[in-house]
């Protein structure tokens, strides 16, 4: 594997944990964002020639949180009025420990509380959509794009705005409870399920299927529906997804072309995944007279 291909494994796995946790100490979506993709930037040019590092989240981590430690002395500097950016400062620097050793803690709180965050009723659906895709997904600009029919420079614009509107807003980086979660749940099952497509049929990139990004969203959703067990959509669509990845091994052949249901090798799918879906929709149906858009796809 190359040090460019490296990187880009690194960005997919990497990207949305360290947003999800630099915005914890930032309070700041597209701050953290911001000093992540300078991180990335670095790396791309100095792992090529010096290697990559033993652990490239702690790497990572260092880096962008210098950024962010960096960025804030500087507005600090040119505006000494702004008591809360320097209270921001000096928090960061005292957590810069801390921050370093959470690498190896579970991340999954931070991770939920960004895409909650991501999806707030103060921004437009496709707004909410193309933030959540970009910071959790790791999706580039032409790949959402593409994702939604629409020119780059229009999801480029949303992306811009929903950042800045939730700094504007003073959005806390918190998990809703009762009924602001309930109201927020739609829009972050729409979000978890169009990370699920872009992996399913891939939008850009050498591989028709992305089965990291669909990992991505299943992994996602198994989160939210630990978080709201009785929520029968959310069951849905998490079942929804391991039926559909239960078939990855045999939707592809080995030239990488994809291979229509019917002719697809069934000794090849995943019946773990098939049983574990099937339960879930079980439980998904139990809970509700009337299935959801997610339960009758299935």
């Amino acid at each position: 594997m190359t040090a460019t291909a490296a990187i880009e494994a690194v960005w997919r796995i990497e990207q949305p944990k360290l947003a999800a946790r630099l915005t914890r100490y930032l309070r700041d979506v597209g701050l953290a964002e911001e000093v992540v993709q300078d991180a990335f930037v670095l790396a791309l040019e100095r792992w090529p020639s010096d290697g990559i590092p033993h652990n490239p989240a702690a790497w990572l981590t260092r880096v962008a949180t210098n950024r962010a430690l960096d960025r804030l002395r500087r507005t600090v500097l040119i505006d000494g009025k702004h008591r809360q950016l320097a209270i921001d400062l000096a928090e960061l620097e005292q957590a810069m420990p801390d921050i370093e050793a959470a690498l190896d803690e579970d991340i999954d709180d931070d991770l939920l509380r960004l895409i909650f965050t991501s999806c707030h009723p103060v921004l437009p659906p496709e707004q909410r959509a193309a933030l959540a895709l970009r910071m959790l997904g790791g999706l580039s600009t032409p790949e959402i794009a593409r994702a939604f029919l629409v020119p780059e420079a229009t999801v480029a614009q949303r992306i811009v705005r929903a950042k800045r509107t939730l700094r504007e807003a003073g959005i806390a980086f918190e998990m809703p409870r009762g009924q602001e979660q309930r109201e927020r749940l739609g829009a972050v099952l729409e979000v978890i399920y169009l990370i699920f497509n872009e992996g399913y049929v891939a939008s850009a990139g050498p591989d028709w299927l992305r089965t990291n990004l669909c990992g991505e969203a299943m992994r996602l959703g198994r989160l939210l529906a630990a978080l709201v067990p009785q929520e029968p959509e959310t069951l849905g669509l998490v079942a929804l997804m391991e039926l559909s990845a239960a078939r990855f091994g045999a939707r592809i052949d080995a030239a990488g072309n994809p291979v229509l249901l019917l002719d697809q090798d069934r000794g090849r799918w995943d019946w773990s995944l098939i049983r574990r879906g099937l339960d879930g929709l079980n439980r998904a149906m139990a809970l509700t007279p009337t299935p959801g858009p997610y339960q009758l796809q299935r």
